[in-house]
This record gives C-alpha cells, structure tokens and sequence, in this order.
C-alpha cells in the first residue's frame, strides 16, 4: 500500500517561512514526478508545485512562483515544499502527490495523494 505523510504545517504569520516534507512508503518514487497541491476553504483544489524524477526540472503555479521552492531526495524517497514570504491566501490544506511518470504534465492527475497538511497564515 503506498502512502505519503505529510509533515510540517502550521500556524505563522504573514512573511513568515515554513518548510512541508513529505516521505512515500511502499512504492519508490525515484523514478517519477512527484508535486504539492492545496486547497483552501470554499475552493477547488489547485496545483502549487511539482519536480521531476531527478530533481532536474521544477514546475511553480504563478501564484507561489518566486517564494516556494520544491526539492526531493530520492535516497529517503521524499519530497519538501519550502515556503517563504508566506501570505493569509496561501491558507490551506496541501497534500503531496505522486506521479507515475518522470516528468509533471498538467493534464495527467496524480493517482498517489497524502493526506494532508493544514498551513495556516495569519495577517
């Protein structure tokens, strides 16, 4: 059964930084992309952020483009989500996904999902 557990969230403060870690069991994810979502109340869930199998090529929804940054260890089978100059929109539950393919492609939805983190900004 493979999972992924989220780890990390929290409550900041606007500008603060926050650092999401996800680590995968039983399936290896070195040889596939693996990303982040979030949802926040009352909307849909959205795409933040996904790297490819090596770490190689990074993909950032515009709204996070600039201040979070996605990096993996494929020793420790995991992926993280480094957030700074967090704002109160960036509120939300953020899930790690996991893809069967190398590379991130938008029109293909992760088929592996965690649970969840709650992050939470206040202004």
């Amino acid at each position: 059964q493979v999972q992924l557990v989220e780890s990390g969230g929290g409550l900041v403060q606007a500008g603060d930084s926050l650092r999401l870690s996800c680590v995968a069991s039983g399936r290896t994810f070195s040889r596939s992309a693996m990303g982040w979502f979030r949802q926040a109340p009352g909307k849909e869930r959205e795409f933040v952020a996904a790297i490819s199998w090596s770490g190689g090529t990074t993909y950032y929804a515009d709204s996070v483009k600039g201040r979070f940054t996605i990096s993996r260890d494929n020793a420790k089978n995991a992926v993280y989500l480094q957030m700074t100059s967090l704002k109160p929109e960036d509120t939300a539950v953020y899930y790690c996904v996991g893809y069967n393919t190398l590379y991130y492609a938008s029109y293909s939805p992760p088929p592996y999902w965690g649970q969840g983190t709650q992050v939470t900004v206040s202004s």
